[in-house]
């Protein structure tokens, strides 16, 4: 029984080979252009900060970073020259109060920076960095990112659009991002789907939506470790809450399947779970939930959203081929000749969020000469 949208004509061979195909190429970068940059500058997600990505390169040495229980992370702690370093640590500081307070610098002296830890294997390969409040020892983390025009755009639409706020700043070719907090849908599966006390039916149904929202805004690459899952006790029993944290593939790539996190083989563990405790009417019923809350939220923010289409309709975030090829899988799916007529990711993103959240009378949403 099937729960889920499903592209009939995909084995699972071909799906695994997909999954493998996007492991061996990494994502290309597309810079910020003039008119989305004057976007995030109107709503404030752009300013003047004391420290760029190319600054936190120029590191002396590293060495592993090993978890508590003796492992390599993949991690690697940078060490810097000891001037420059306290330099950038203040830089560091006064990037996390803008990001977290707006700039408020009198907590500054609240504040050091533990370490600041690199990730080699990643896309952005990203920094980490560990900020430590003196006087109670807790801790948090940001992270320092080379920006890239895609993914800044899914971090607006998982702000425009999902149920979570999103905290982010750019400056000039960097991006900080702040720490999502949830355990890492890997470590969730292994560690908590196999407990008694997991309360399956509300993290099924939470996964149905999640998947649904990916699918809806074309978000991909999905796997177990791009998405953690919040916990949050209530007065019965926990509810769940799925949260992607990686934003690279944000109509990025050409096959449509890849914007279904059910087709992921690491999330097997969980759609089985979907499959044997939602019948096809409860999935629907879920989906229907899902695109009314999504449709509720853009009309909160129609203008920014507009904005934001005009930008997104007008950039190049993906190659010709991949774009081409999405925009025949999409056509075909929902038996939409105007998916033919989109010349961007952008517009065809727009254009599945106006399908499948019912906007048809809403011109806006459909690509340049197209609408209703």
């Amino acid at each position: 029984m099937k729960i889920f949208r499903s592209p009939s004509y995909l084995t699972n061979t071909s799906i695994l080979n997909m999954q493998a195909a996007a492991t061996q190429h990494r994502k290309q970068f597309f810079p910020i252009n003039n008119s989305f940059r004057h976007y995030l500058t109107e709503y404030h997600r752009a300013m003047e900060l004391p420290v760029t990505y190319e600054d936190m390169l120029k590191y002396e040495d590293s060495f592993p970073l090993i978890n508590k229980n003796g492992d390599d992370t993949l991690w690697q702690t940078l060490i810097y020259e000891q001037q420059f370093g306290r330099e950038l640590y203040e830089g560091l500081k006064k990037t996390y109060v803008f990001l977290r307070s707006g700039g408020d610098e009198s907590i500054l002296s609240n504040l050091y920076i533990d370490r600041v830890d690199f990730c080699t294997f990643g896309n952005t390969k990203p920094m980490r960095v560990r900020v430590v409040n003196q006087y109670n020892d807790n801790h948090d983390y940001f992270y320092v990112k080379k920006a890239d025009a895609s993914r800044i755009y899914g971090l607006e639409l998982e702000e425009l659009l999902s149920p979570n706020a999103i905290n982010f700043l750019v400056h000039q070719d960097t991006l900080i991002e702040e720490h999502i907090i949830g355990v890492p849908g890997d470590d969730f599966i292994r560690i908590y789907l196999p407990q008694p006390d997991l309360h399956s039916v509300r993290l099924a149904k939470e996964f149905i939506k999640f998947n649904e929202r990916c699918f809806v805004r074309l978000l991909g690459d999905m796997r177990a470790y791009n998405y953690v899952v919040e916990v949050t006790p209530d007065f019965e029993e926990s509810q769940y809450r799925v949260r992607a944290i990686d934003f690279d593939q944000q109509c990025y790539e050409g096959r449509r399947s890849l914007y279904l996190p059910q087709f992921f083989k690491n999330n097997l563990p969980v759609v089985k779970l979907c499959t044997e405790l939602i019948n096809v009417e409860t999935s629907q019923q879920y989906q229907r939930e899902e695109r009314s809350l999504m449709r509720r939220r853009l009309r909160f923010a129609l203008h920014r959203v507009q904005h934001l289409r005009a930008c997104m309709c007008a950039d190049q975030i993906s190659s010709t081929e991949k774009m081409r090829q999405l925009r025949k899988e999409l056509a075909d799916m929902h038996n939409d000749y105007r998916f033919m007529l989109c010349h961007s990711m952008g517009e065809i993103t727009f254009l599945n969020i106006t399908i499948t959240l019912g906007l048809e009378g809403k011109a806006a949403y459909y690509p340049e000469g197209d609408g209703a």
